[in-house]
């Protein structure tokens, strides 16, 4: 008897290997994956303003970068000793006004250079509830404590959120026309919104999502909300709080994502870099042996190796 409902992956087109130059932006779930290809020794950066949840935060951070807006003083704002930026996580801000205004233009030149060169670019949506600020009339990327008396709380539509998406694939064509685009809805349930409310965000972002997939202009969908509700749907999956995946669903959606998006020959390349991160991280009970001196001398000629054939370096 089969006691799963297991998703069976077939492999993309576009795959990804150690050639490709892979952006990722959105919610943690995109930091979860980011991480795996840095390990790896992927080509990748990810979310140049910190962790975004909603399509129009991702979109205006695009936006900005595409036509290299250049931050300034009316674009941020101090509370609690610190500068913020609606557009960014709280993660980017700064003590200091001209540290985060740099921060942020350093960062709006660093994604357009990366969005004109990415092979890959991955979104991953979080959320479909989001919070405008009144007193502009503008949708946040980050309320940063801001009192929530200051905003209004808003549940985007699917046609809002189509428009949106179709916004940000038009403007990454516009100056990256071979990108591969993948989009994915993050498996982490915003339940502080509300159970019901919830699902119905999820059911807006997979809708619209789905409206705007395309193959022949290279547009995807990657089910890790799927994998991890109709696969795995079982709390040993998750973390503490009941609500992130912990460390083992990751790895099993990791494996599926390397499944479909990560070629067969790439695959085998990776097993050679884990055998040598695994090397670098090992503590020896004798640094000064000659059994240790061997292995190290193994692990350089590996790490030689790899980056003779393939340019990676540790």
């Amino acid at each position: 008897m089969n006691f799963r409902t297991n998703l069976q992956l077939k492999p993309e087109r576009n795959q990804i290997d150690y050639d490709s130059k892979i952006l990722l932006f959105g919610s943690c779930f995109s930091e979860n994956i980011s991480k795996k290809l840095a390990y790896f020794k992927f080509n990748t950066g990810s979310n140049p303003f910190g962790i975004l949840f909603n399509p129009i935060a991702i979109e205006r951070l695009i936006t900005n970068a595409i036509n290299l807006k250049e931050y300034t003083e009316s674009d941020i704002f101090q509370l609690n000793e610190r500068w913020h930026c609606f557009d960014a996580h709280s993660d980017i801000s700064a003590i200091e006004k001209n540290e985060l205004l740099l921060n942020l233009n350093n960062e709006i030149s660093t994604t357009h250079k990366q969005l004109s060169e990415a092979s890959h670019i991955v979104i991953t949506l979080g959320t479909a509830w989001v919070y405008r600020f009144i007193e502009n009339d503008t949708i946040v990327g980050n309320c940063h404590k801001v009192p929530q008396k200051k905003f209004l709380k808003e549940l985007l539509s699917t046609q809002e959120i189509t428009a949106s998406l179709d916004n940000i694939s038009t403007l990454i064509k516009s100056i990256n026309s071979n990108v591969t685009i993948i989009f994915t809805v993050s498996p982490v349930r915003h339940l502080s919104d509300g159970f019901v409310e919830n699902a119905q965000s999820k059911a807006h972002l997979l809708t619209a999502i789905h409206e705007i997939t395309d193959i022949k202009n290279q547009l995807y969908y990657f089910p890790s909300f799927e994998i991890m509700l109709d696969d795995l749907r079982d709390y040993r999956f998750y973390a503490k709080d009941m609500i992130h995946p912990n460390e083992i669903a990751v790895d099993y959606i990791w494996e599926q994502f390397k499944k479909a998006w990560i070629n067969e020959n790439t695959a085998l390349v990776m097993k050679d870099v884990e055998t040598v991160q695994k090397g670098l991280a090992h503590k020896p009970f004798n640094p000064a042996s000659k059994q240790h001196q061997q292995f190290l001398n193994n692990l350089k000629l590996k790490k030689n190796k790899l980056f003779e054939h393939y340019q990676i370096q540790f």
